[in-house]
């Protein structure tokens, strides 16, 4: 059995074999072209090779040293051969840059570090140069390795001076941040140092206890002050303040006389005024002086007690006297009452400064760990830039050291060699032409499987089945192609009782019994698009359930296209087209019996008519349709394709389901798909909506081998087995003069 691919194929090839033919054409051309421009290949150059590996340095006291050579012993081809290097090079051989890429062949093989199982491998560089010229092209390769050992030892000594040059120049910065810091250490020693000392020596801690010591004394002496004034203000009934006016007033000369004479005037006064009035002249004379002393003592005792009588406010006369009154005892109480307060003063100033140091000294006390950490800080920070600097110093020593021992990292290990080459041979014109026809059948082979691919068509029934299958349409049967053998056939139509095409068909029928709870009755075939067989089945499907007892109806319900009864033996009523909807309504004058078949009658189409769908929509069909679902056991209506009107969609509702005819070569895959997406997608948000019922596909005109012994071959034609790959043209809607074979299906 061929396999479906292959066939398909095959299909293509019949249709695009003029392509395929052309592309086989222009790769032979082109091949024909390239054998003919080509030219005898030129004598290949000589290639000579040499080899450098890696070395190390036979005496390295220096880590930078090692360094270096490790380092050098990973450098790239483009750093070995620099344009400093290369120029002289071209100029000394006369060689052009462009051809030097070409020529000049570097390949680098990194080393292996040794293992357990074997010692480690140098690097290898391998240099290979192109010359016509044999002992040009070994010289010029020894000439290159040479430079490039001198430029491996030139890179060392280049790395190992800029190594020289930034370790000098960071020393620099560094060395001044170590001073820096030491400064820093230095600077908060002299500060901090004696309080830090104090705590490690315990004199912190016994000056903090002293003070305590001394502030309890202290508040002991003013207890003591205390009692004592207290004592001393009860015997003179004075405060302080009061003690201190009274003793200076009283101490005062001034004040005294003063006192004195304010005595004598009162004395007088007291006497005279036994006798004489305050006007009397003596009487009046002494008191002006009363008051003139009264005003003096005021003043004075004003300048006494404020100062120079600066702020001293005005009391009076009686009061001054009073005040001033104190005998030598109680002055020297007085006296010692303003003593004992300037000491208990003193005494309290002297306990606020020692409070005031002990705050000091507990503040200190605590802030001593803050500073020793502190101090801890910046002595960690010069040990940590001392570090760093005695580290840059000793690298700088070894790399000083290294200079001595630098040299190349690499090693001419072989002098260059030139082999001798061989003279290539031309391919021949004849593998040419043949490898270009070999790509002609290739290409076009490939070019007639992509076109067949990009038509959109299906090629074998496989595919229809397989598509079905995908989309979970159920699939009723496959038809193989029905050929003719007389003549006078117009239509391919199953008319003999003996046909062994009616087996397929039947198969068909019985299936359609199957679909669903209920057997459908009023069926309506359909398909996605022109000459695709729907017609044919329709017809022999009608033939088939008439042939097996069924009381069968036909209806021509494709109103666009003419009818087609004219196959079955029946001419057409010409009353039919002019007065379609009273065709219609006339059950008994439509109706048709078909006289080669039992049991099978026919409504054959008025068609075409100017505007299908008023008659498709009208009572008059719709009644009919009614009508025949008991009168026949079963209905096939012949409908137009699915792509250009909404025909089957308006019938559809008055049948039990549609079934759509495919066939190969005619059916289009992506209309095909859309149409049986839309009819099996059920789901819909209102479960009330009518939806059209697909009640499965034919696949028509596939390629299976029929036996049909009942019919007479045609004359100088092979058997149907040996033409199962042909394609049967049949005859289309339009009347055309019959032949053998009619020029499509419809």
């Amino acid at each position: 059995m061929t396999l479906p691919i292959v066939k398909r194929y095959l299909i293509a090839f019949e249709k695009y074999k003029l392509a395929g033919f052309a592309t086989f054409i222009v790769a032979l051309g082109a091949s024909g072209a390239t054998a003919m421009l080509m030219e005898t290949p030129p004598i290949p150059p000589y290639k000579a090779t040499g080899l450098m590996t890696s070395q190390s340095s036979p005496v390295i006291f220096s880590k930078t040293g090692e360094i270096i050579q490790q380092q050098g012993q990973q450098l790239s081809p483009e750093m070995l051969l620099p344009p400093s290097l290369v120029e002289p090079i071209l100029k000394e051989f006369n060689v052009v840059p462009r051809d030097l890429k070409k020529k000049l062949t570097l390949k680098l093989e990194p080393g292996t570090p040794g293992t357990k199982d074997g010692p480690d491998s140098p690097m290898k560089l391998t240099v290979s140069y192109q010359d016509p010229s044999r002992e040009r092209a070994v010289t010029f390769v020894n000439t290159l390795m040479k430079k490039m050992q001198e430029q491996s030892r030139v890179i060392n000594t280049q790395q190992l001076n800029s190594l020289i040059t930034v370790i000098q120049d960071r020393l620099k910065p560094v060395e001044a941040e170590l001073r820096k810091a030491e400064k820093a250490v230095e600077n908060y020693d002299k500060q901090e140092g004696a309080t830090i000392l104090s705590l490690e020596n315990g004199s912190l801690p016994a000056a903090i206890l002293g003070n305590e010591q001394q502030q309890k004394d202290m508040k002991l002496q003013l207890e003591a002050l205390n009692a004592q004034l207290a004592s001393l203000e009860s015997q003179l009934g004075l405060n302080v303040d009061q003690a201190f006016v009274s003793q200076a007033l009283a101490a005062d000369p001034i004040i005294a006389q003063l006192r004195v004479q304010l005595y004598e005037i009162e004395s007088q006064l007291a006497v005279l005024r036994k006798d004489y009035r305050d006007q009397h002249p003596v009487v009046a004379e002494l008191i002006k002086r009363q008051q003139a002393a009264e005003q003096q003592l005021q003043e004075r005792a004003s300048e006494v007690l404020g100062g120079d009588g600066v702020a001293a406010p005005l009391v009076s006369v009686d009061k001054i006297r009073v005040d001033s009154s104190l005998d030598p005892t109680r002055q020297q109480l007085a006296q010692n009452l303003i003593m004992l307060k300037s000491q208990r003063e003193s005494l309290q100033q002297q306990l606020e400064g020692s409070k005031k140091t002990g705050e000091d000294l507990k503040q200190n006390y605590a802030t001593i760990p803050n500073k020793q950490m502190e101090k801890q800080r910046l002595e960690q920070q010069v040990a940590y830039k001392k570090a760093l600097y005695d580290q840059m110093q000793a690298r700088l020593v070894d790399a000083q050291a290294a200079e001595a021992e630098t040299t190349s990292s690499l090693a001419i290990a072989k002098e260059a060699e030139a082999p001798d080459v061989e003279t290539p041979k031309a391919m021949s014109m004849a593998l040419i032409l043949a490898m270009g026809g070999l790509g002609g059948v290739l290409g076009g082979a490939a070019i007639i499987f992509v076109l067949g691919m990009l038509s959109g068509k299906f090629y074998t029934w496989e595919e229809i089945q397989g598509a079905f299958k995908e989309r979970d349409v159920p699939l009723l049967g496959v038809v193989p192609m029905v050929f003719l053998y007389s003549e006078d056939s117009g239509f391919p139509l199953l008319l003999k009782p003996h046909s062994a095409y009616l087996e397929f068909y039947e198969k068909i029928r019985s299936n359609l019994q199957r679909v669903g709870n209920k057997s459908p009755k009023i069926i309506l075939i359909t398909s996605v698009g022109n000459a695709e067989g729907k017609t044919l089945s329709a017809y022999n499907l009608a033939i088939a359930a008439a042939r097996s007892g069924k009381r069968t109806l036909l209806i021509e319900a494709d109103l666009r296209s003419p009818s087609e009864v004219e196959s079955l033996g029946l001419a057409l009523d010409p009353q039919s087209s002019i007065e379609p909807l009273q065709y219609y309504g006339d059950l008994y004058g439509c109706i048709r019996l078909v006289p080669d078949v039992s049991n099978l009658y026919v409504i054959p189409s008025p068609g075409p008519v100017l505007q299908p769908a008023t008659l498709l929509e009208s009572s008059e069909l719709r009644r009919l349709l009614e009508e025949v679902r008991y009168r026949f056991d079963f209905v096939v209506l012949d409908s137009p394709a699915l792509n250009g009107n909404n025909d089957v969609l308006t019938l559809e509702p008055y049948t039990d389901g549609m079934v759509i005819v495919a066939r190969p070569i005619y059916t289009a895959s992506g209309l095909l798909g859309e149409v049986t997406d839309k009819l099996m997608d059920t789901e819909d948000e209102d479960p009330k909506k009518y939806h059209p019922r697909l009640l499965g596909a034919i696949v028509n005109g596939a390629d299976i081998p029929v036996e049909d012994f009942e019919e007479e071959p045609l004359k100088d034609q092979e058997t149907i087995l040996d033409q199962s790959h042909a394609q049967p043209i049949l005859k289309s809607k339009t009347p055309t003069p019959l032949k053998q074979l009619p020029a499509k299906v419809p």
